[in-house]
This record gives structure tokens, C-alpha cells and sequence, in this order.
């Protein structure tokens, strides 16, 4: 789909893009392929697409043979997809709100991908619902605002890293990224993205279920206020935890900030609290 053939779509629709649904629509058609590319796709797989907007990444998905459940929140952009890929039996097109689609503990993703352009308004927490669900996808390649995709690849130490940092990595590794320019998408933000392709880990750091529960729950209060010594933050929310031994069995500086604390160290500190 090219930047003209979507514009004539908007306006024989006389649709207006809305900004609090996040729509600023990927045409460019050598960085939707680049896309599709990463995604590794094989026919017969299983893709979720959040947001598909005109469907141009759901054309190039098809197009490789795999099943793709598309959701959609937009009423009017749903006629237009059902118009568009109408028989196209790969095709689920779901009218909903995809954070509360995600929210249904009983749908397991486990053997998917996530292929999507994603809404900037609800990326980082779709990102973590599906990161933290107990079925989360095999491989999530996702475009986002490229500050967002900087706060997922970041490490202990940089300035980008915290909560969204943790939360993402504990079930998945950065495997590569790529930005894409402002003027690929319509409208055109007022920032660069980039595209992140997320593997889910061969080994599972902590059960998912209460111990993940309880590993958000250490590292949102870590890094409630950032100035703070973590150490001193813990023990205001849990004040009878031997935190004072806990850090000093993990050879974690007790006046470390959370930004200097690794994802290993998280890790450790939730298996002493869940224990």
C-alpha cells in the first residue's frame, strides 16, 4: 500500500486519524518488508497483529502463508480491513480493545508471534502484559517510538534503563533493531521509531505466576523514586524483610540506586522474597 493509495482510502472515507488511539500508519514499503523479514515467518505459523490500521503490514503477512489474528480497536478502520481482505480465510479480524484481550489469562500465546506495528499510546503496556502472561509469544517484533525501544534494550547503568527494561527482559533477549524515520510513517510523528525483534528465553528466569508477580511488584517500588536508594525504598513497602541481609548475600552495594542494579540482582532479591 503506498502513501497515495492510503491518503485516497482516508479521504473517500472522509476518516480523520485520531491521536489518542496512537494512528500514525507505517507505508513505507521497504521498512514493512524489513519488518516481515525479521519476523522470520514460515507458513503455517500463527502471527498477532495489534493495531493493523489500513492493513498494509497484514498484506505482507498474509502473503507468507501464516494465520494472522489481526485486533483492532478502531470501528471504522475494521470496515475498511473487513472490505479489503474479505475470503481471506488466514484472516481473524478481531473488533477490540487489545489490552483487554491480552488481559484473558486463559489465551495462551506461547507458540506465536507478535508482528505489529504498534499504537504508540498502548505499546509499553501491551509489551508488558504479554511479557509478564504465563503463554507470552515465542517472538514479538514490534515498532515503536525509538526512546520506548531504547528503554527495552537497556542494561544496568545506562540512562534509558528502568522498569519497562526489567519487566521486558525477564522473558526476552534484544536479538537486533533497526529505526525508522519519521517521514515512513502518515502522519508523520514527531519522533523516530524503531522496530526491536524480541526471543523469548530458552531458560526461564522465574515461574510465571505469583514469583513474576513479585519480581514487578520489587522493581516498580525499586525505582518509585529513581534518587532514592533502593535499599531505603524497599524496606518503606516491606519493612519486616531482612532486606539489609539479602543484599549483602547478593554483594549488592547498599547504596545502590535501581539504575544500577542488574536484572540477575532482581532476579536473586525475588527469590529471596518469594522464598
Amino acid at each position: 500500500m503506498t502513501l497515495s493509495e492510503m491518503r485516497d482510502i482516508l479521504t473517500s472515507r472522509n476518516l480523520q486519524l485520531t491521536k489518542s488511539l496512537g494512528q500514525n500508519f507505517l507505508h513505507d514499503g521497504n521498512q514493512l518488508r524489513r519488518i516481515v523479514e525479521a519476523a522470520d515467518l514460515h507458513p503455517g505459523q500463527r502471527v498477532l497483529e495489534i493495531g493493523p490500521g489500513l492493513g498494509p503490514l497484514t498484506e505482507l503477512l498474509l502473503e507468507k502463508g501464516v494465520q494472522v489474528v489481526a485486533v483492532e480497536k478502531d470501528a471504522r478502520l475494521v470496515e475498511v480491513l473487513e472490505e479489503r481482505f474479505y475470503g481471506r480465510d488466514k484472516l481473524i479480524l478481531l473488533h477490540a480493545d487489545a489490552l483487554e484481550e491480552l488481559e484473558d489469562v486463559s489465551k495462551d500465546w506461547s507458540a506465536w508471534k507478535l508482528v505489529s506495528n504498534l499504537p504508540y499510546s498502548v505499546a509499553s503496556p501491551i509489551l508488558v502484559e504479554l511479557a509478564l502472561s504465563p503463554g507470552c509469544p515465542m517472538v514479538m517484533v514490534v515498532t515503536l517510538q525509538l526512546e520506548v525501544a531504547q528503554r527495552i534494550m537497556s542494561k544496568a547503568g545506562d540512562d534509558a534503563y528502568g522498569i519497562l527494561s526489567l519487566l521486558l527482559q525477564l522473558r526476552y533477549q534484544a536479538a537486533s533493531s533497526f529505526k525508522i524515520p519519521a517521514s515512513c510513517f502518515f502522519p508523520a510523528p514527531d519522533v523516530d521509531s524503531a522496530c526491536v525483534v524480541l526471543v523469548r528465553r530458552d531458560q526461564v528466569l522465574l515461574r510465571p505466576g505469583p514469583p513474576t508477580k513479585i519480581f514487578a511488584q520489587v522493581v516498580k517500588q525499586g525505582f518509585s523514586q529513581r534518587r532514592k536508594m533502593m535499599l531505603k525504598l524497599l524496606r518503606e513497602r516491606w519493612p519486616d524483610l531482612p532486606w539489609g541481609e539479602f543484599f549483602a548475600e547478593l554483594a549488592i552495594n547498599p547504596m545502590a540506586r535501581a539504575e544500577e542494579v542488574s536484572l540477575e540482582k532482581f532476579v536473586e532479591l525475588t527469590k529471596k522474597v518469594s522464598s
